[in-house]
């Protein structure tokens, strides 16, 4: 299997979630997370260095013209980076990576390693969607309404992606990702038909 493993999701999807229950399921701590840089302002529950690494858009623009980033974008003004001298520093040590992306990140990402393993993350309808990005309640409404009118672009892309993974029941969804990410396997007939269904069907509304 790829040393790289890459997770997108429209905002609200919960990658975030199933990220970290999967991680807590790699007994031989062989993953490791990539975390990423960004000029976004730091969120109250959130830690440097943990979450993420926040810097000033200079440092960022800094950054990326010395060419230290596998993969950048900006998102709602926002710019998020992934640092590339730490990703090969993993892969060197034997580890995988698995970032944690957009469908822009993504597409950067496999340009530079054309065997790593992609997979997106749909949400079970377009309504709960908007009810977890209400829910969380981290961000204006403005950006929840912003979010979630480009969330059909951002499925779109899904059809690109290795594998679609359903979050609709958390359990099925996670043990989804551990027979991909853990088990090296590929999903059920049921649950991948089932994936690229709901995926045409998010696309039509």
């Amino acid at each position: 299997m790829s040393k790289v493993i890459v997770i997108a999701a429209p905002s609200g999807a919960g990658k975030t979630s199933l990220i970290e229950s999967l991680l807590k399921e790699d007994e031989d701590q062989k993953i490791k997370l990539g975390v990423s840089y960004t000029t976004r302002k730091k969120r109250e529950n959130e830690i440097n260095g943990l979450s993420y690494f926040f810097v000033s858009k200079d440092e960022f623009i800094g950054m990326h013209e010395r060419n230290e980033f596998l993969e950048s974008a900006e998102v709602f003004g926002n710019l998020y980076g992934t640092n590339k001298s730490w990703v090969e520093k993993q892969i060197k040590a034997d580890s995988k990576v698995l970032l944690e992306l957009d469908w822009q990140g993504a597409k950067q990402v496999k340009s530079s390693f054309p065997d790593c393993l992609t997979l997106f993350i749909l949400p079970p309808s377009l309504q709960e969607l908007k009810e977890r990005l209400m829910k969380r309640g981290l961000d204006d409404l403005d950006i929840v309404e912003r979010r979630l009118s480009l969330a059909k672009k951002d499925i779109s892309e899904g059809k690109s992606f290795d594998f679609l993974i359903i979050n609709d029941v958390f359990e099925n969804s996670l043990n989804d990702l551990k027979k991909i990410i853990l088990e090296g396997k590929g999903l059920s007939k049921e649950r991948a038909n089932k994936a690229n269904n709901l995926l045409e069907e998010l696309l039509k509304n």
